[in-house]
């Protein structure tokens, strides 16, 4: 029988191909189903995994369950609702960041992908902000840079470690959410939602996975 990890891991895989058909096909009632069945099972996924119980493996999962509230948030295309996505999304990326930072890490990559990153962050910020409103501004702002700081970390990270899940799920978030900004504030579309989905729900199992050998646990 397969386990509980693989059971949950091939659960979020179908239902985020189901909410790719859903929003395709604009079918609201199946779209908010199978986002919840896919959110809820990478957190379950990373619940079941015995490195949960480390300290790295708490900050993940806390991690995975704010991005489970930003995930609901956003079934709403109320702006109230965005903004709370957003700071659930945002304390995600802070929770992620402290995870990644409490091991060894590499001060030469982290100062490598800082070098990269910072201008990247500010390059997006020019790209969204005449798109974005007064009470937005603040919050993207805030936003970009809890990402740049996790993405520094999590190569830092992966350097050191070897776990390259690390670096590879928190640079997939980071790229999810390029797609989530221009559906938001630049052009809508279901473009936006046909790379967006499958990169943000790949990077979340990553990092779900990535317990298991941050922890020296197998899964």
């Amino acid at each position: 029988m397969p386990s509980a990890s693989i059971i949950f891991t091939v659960a979020c895989v179908v239902a985020f191909v189901g909410l790719v058909v859903a929003e395709c096909f604009r079918w609201r009632p199946a779209r908010v189903v199978f986002k919840l069945l896919a959110s809820s099972a990478f957190v379950a996924l990373a619940w079941t995994l015995p490195g949960s119980v480390t300290d790295y493996g708490r900050l993940i999962v806390a991690a995975l369950v704010l991005s489970w509230l930003g995930d609901v948030c956003l079934l709403s295309a109320r702006s109230s609702l965005f903004l709370c996505g957003l700071a659930a999304f945002l304390l995600a990326h802070v929770a992620f960041a402290a995870a990644f930072a409490l091991g060894a890490f590499d001060l030469h990559a982290l100062v490598a992908a800082l070098a990269v990153l910072v201008p990247v962050g500010v390059l997006t910020m020019r790209w969204l902000w005449s798109s974005l409103s007064t009470s937005f501004r603040g919050a993207v702002g805030a936003y970009v840079t809890a990402i740049v700081a996790m993405c520094a970390l999590a190569v830092a990270s992966s350097s050191a470690s070897g776990n390259m899940q690390v670096a590879i799920g928190a640079l997939g978030f980071a790229a999810s959410d390029l797609a989530v900004a221009r559906d938001q504030f630049i052009r809508a579309g279901i473009l936006n939602k046909l790379w967006g989905l499958p990169v943000y729900y790949a990077s979340q199992l990553a990092l779900a996975w990535s317990i298991a050998r941050q922890s020296g646990v197998a899964g």
